[in-house]
């Protein structure tokens, strides 16, 4: 993973501003890259979305696609990434939607799902990307490296979304 303070640079030359989307993580997104220098230039708001309605009516996540994919999927991280996006003046968007314990089981505890939107212009669709990974470890444990893992992958996805060479 990537630090902080190299997301930070990355996000700063390149004039990206975020927009967290949150559940499993509950703000630490977003108060992870707080704490990097300049982070009011880069943090635009954060959404800690815990609940199933918090993340339909605050994000837009569609009931269709939690009750076809589970709440725990890339789908509904998905679409938690272009929700924020799209309530915000961010460029780009993080979300995470995960479990930490054996609450569910059809999920394997500390399975984590991603997802990163770009805004590339005012009048194109946002590009999207999307992860899945498993963290062990205690509850902590599990969302911090979530939330690290999140910023981390920032620079590569960006690239990716800007078109730019690795």
């Amino acid at each position: 993973m990537l630090p902080i303070k190299f997301v930070a640079r990355y996000m700063t030359d390149h004039a990206l501003t975020l927009v967290t989307a949150e559940s499993c993580t509950a703000g630490l997104i977003a108060s992870t890259l707080s704490e990097a220098p300049n982070a009011g230039k880069l943090l635009d708001c954060a959404f800690v979305t815990y609940t199933v309605h918090a993340k339909e009516r605050l994000l837009g996540v569609k009931a269709e696609t939690i009750e076809q994919f589970n709440l725990t999927s890339e789908q509904v991280a998905a679409e938690m990434a272009v929700g924020a996006l799209a309530r915000s003046s961010a460029t780009v968007a993080v979300s995470d939607t995960g479990v930490v314990d054996n609450i569910d089981p059809a999920i394997k505890a500390g399975t984590q799902c991603f997802g990163w939107a770009f805004k590339i212009g005012d009048d194109d669709p946002p590009i999207v990307f999307t992860e899945t990974k498993r963290f062990t470890g205690s509850s902590r444990k599990i969302r911090k490296r979530s939330a690290l893992y999140a910023l981390s992958r920032i620079p590569a996805y960006a690239q990716k979304a800007l078109k730019e060479p690795d």
